[in-house]
Formats: C-alpha cells, sequence, structure tokens
C-alpha cells in the first residue's frame, strides 16, 4: 500500500542542465499526485534557474549562487529549515545537497539510487551490473514511488515565457524559413572534450544537409561553443551560402535556445545539455556519444532519437560524465565515427 503524498515538498538538483531538464516528469507525475494545493518547491544553482522557475508544477524555486560559498549555502540551509517541509526529496545526492537537505529536518527524506557501484563497475571493470534499462529521468520517479507515483509517459518538457517565444518567433521570421524545404539544428558543443565529435564532421553533415534537403542549417552552442559553431557556419557558407546558415550559439540563453529549436525538423547533437534541451521539445534527435554510454541513463528521452556510438572498443566507456582528454590518446569512441553513419541516421528521420 503507497504512502499519502505530503503536503509540502522541496526537490534538490542543483545542476547541471540535462540532470535539471530530466527531472521535469518528476515534477510533473509529483504535482499531480500531490494536488494543487499541495507546496512543491525546487532547489538550483543561480545560473540554471531559468530551466525550472517557470514550470507550472512548482511552487517557490529556491536559488543557490556558487559564488557566496559556504556562507551562501549556510544561508539557503537556514531559509529551508524554516519552511518546515515534510518531504525532502534529493535526486542530486551531493556534498551540498546532503547539507541542505540535512538541515531541512524533514519528517522524510528520499535520495535518488545513482547506481554508483554499477556505473563505477561498468568504468573501471568494464563490466555492465545494471539490471534495467532505466534512463536517468526513469530512476527520478523512482525515487518516490513509495508513495504510489509512476511514470506517465510524456516525455520531457521545458516551460517558455511568452514573451522570448514572441521575441524567438521574431527572429526565426527574419530568416524566412519557410523558404527551405527543411530546417536542421546543430549542436557540436560540449562541457568535457571526450563528449566532442569533430567540428569538420558537423560541417560535413550541415553540408550535406543544405545539398540534399535544402535545408536551413541553425547552430546552438554556449558562449565556450561559439568557435566551433562559427567554424561550421563559415564552412556551410564557403561551400555552399551565407543565407543556408546561422549560428547563434554565445546569443541565446537556454531558453530562447528551446524557443528556436521548436522550429528544427531534426537535431544532431553531442551528449550534452542542449540534447536534453532538444529532446524537451520533442525533436528528432541523432546523437554522438564518445566517452559515455546509454548504460548511464542518459541518452535522448521521450523523443524518436538514434544514438551513434563505437560499441567495439574495450576502452568505452572510460568515464560517466566526461574527460578533458583521451586517457589512451587516440580518441577512437569519436575519431572512428564517420559522417556517413551520422548523416544516414539523418536521412532516416527526415524522410
Amino acid at each position: 500500500m503507497s504512502l499519502p503524498v505530503p503536503h509540502k515538498t522541496l526537490i534538490l538538483r542543483l545542476s547541471s542542465i540535462g540532470d535539471i531538464i530530466l527531472s521535469s516528469p518528476l515534477l510533473r507525475v509529483f504535482r499531480k499526485a500531490a494536488g494543487s494545493n499541495a507546496r512543491v518547491d525546487f532547489v538550483v544553482r543561480k545560473e540554471y534557474a531559468e530551466l525550472v522557475k517557470f514550470s507550472h508544477h512548482l511552487s517557490i524555486v529556491h536559488e543557490y549562487d556558487v559564488d557566496t560559498g559556504y556562507k551562501g549555502l549556510q544561508e539557503l540551509a537556514r531559509r529551508l529549515r524554516a519552511e518546515k517541509y515534510d518531504l525532502v526529496i534529493d535526486i542530486h545526492d551531493s556534498i551540498r545537497t546532503k547539507l541542505l537537505r540535512a538541515a531541512c529536518n524533514a519528517n522524510d527524506v528520499v535520495v535518488m539510487d545513482k547506481r554508483k557501484l554499477e556505473r563505477w563497475l561498468l568504468v573501471n571493470l568494464k563490466r555492465n551490473a545494471y539490471t534495467n534499462n532505466l534512463t536517468v529521468a526513469e530512476r527520478y520517479i523512482e525515487t518516490v514511488e513509495k508513495y504510489g507515483i509512476q511514470n506517465d509517459d510524456k516525455g520531457l518538457e521545458i516551460f517558455i515565457p511568452d514573451s522570448i517565444l514572441f521575441e524567438i518567433s521574431g527572429k526565426m521570421a527574419k530568416l524566412r524559413l519557410n523558404e527551405f524545404e527543411k530546417v536542421i539544428g546543430i549542436c557540436p558543443g560540449s562541457k568535457h572534450f571526450t563528449k566532442r565529435w569533430q567540428k569538420e564532421k558537423f560541417a560535413e553533415i550541415a553540408l550535406r544537409a543544405v545539398k540534399e534537403f535544402k535545408a536551413k542549417i541553425l547552430l546552438f552552442g554556449g558562449a565556450d561553443e561559439r568557435e566551433d559553431c562559427e567554424f561550421v557556419r563559415k564552412e556551410v557558407a564557403r561551400r555552399d551560402s551565407e543565407n543556408s546558415v546561422s549560428n547563434f550559439a554565445g546569443n541565446f540563453s537556454l531558453l530562447e535556445s528551446a524557443a528556436a529549436l521548436e522550429f528544427c525538423d531534426a537535431v544532431v547533437t553531442n551528449d550534452s545539455g542542449l540534447m536534453h534541451l532538444a529532446a524537451a521539445k520533442q525533436k528528432k534527435i541523432v546523437a554522438v556519444f564518445g566517452s559515455t554510454v546509454r548504460e548511464f541513463g542518459f541518452a535522448p528521452y521521450g523523443t524518436e532519437s538514434a544514438v551513434i556510438e563505437k560499441n567495439d572498443l574495450d576502452c568505452r566507456p572510460c568515464t560517466h560524465i566526461g574527460r578533458q582528454e583521451c586517457p589512451k590518446g587516440h580518441f577512437k569512441c569519436m575519431m572512428e565515427i564517420g559522417s556517413d553513419e551520422v548523416y544516414s541516421a539523418l536521412q532516416r528521420m527526415l524522410s
């Protein structure tokens, strides 16, 4: 028999982009079970707050500014303790969230099972001990199963204010996308080097799509990814035309990127936060995985997708989050994925 859903709940997930977006099914199903009069709050790092602050399922979003250090964390802990939460759901389980959940002194605390042993065995011994194929989004919901809460299989979601939707719609209108047969989003960046497919191959995919599908290419990324996106833009412009490609890297916020991704027919991306943002917009996705594998639970969720990866390498996975360099020095997990394989997956989706 399941337990009654508490009236006042706090959810902890400080970072990062993909992890926070993957929490959206949990927020939706928990709110439905708790009821409209319940209080459901969320704690997140300030730089990622836009991903949840407009959610229809949350009451209050508490932002933590990492620049305030331990003093700021203590102040946040004091504020949370004063709220007297009935339940704390920790789907991050970091040192910071351990402190915050302890400070709340809630009647009940539930913590996500991160499968740390299974992850360690797969990374270090290449032994796959995962007993099911649950994604991270499903593992989040698993955390509250004792309350009778189940997945609704409606996928990820992201809430965007009308002001941003109108602004981005205006910018897209200026591109005259209706003159193109397809619109393809390209996201060549990722925080970690070993999760980045070569920018030259992304450029090749973009060019082939432009020529075969008369496509418009939209490039997305953060400020750190502007250089790679600009390389792709220049290649497409040089070998086809300036009108065939636009680079928004470093110019759009996360929600602005999400609003622009709505205009894409398909998205080609690395294993990155933008991949999950595209999934939240239910876009067709071709994702290139290098040092990470699907068993960790971070494949595109709730949308049509193809994951391209090298499954015959005995050194893979070498990490569950990505590295700044290949520990073997050869980087075969990305170098040996050719543009033909990725483009074929894109062709199948577009046709």
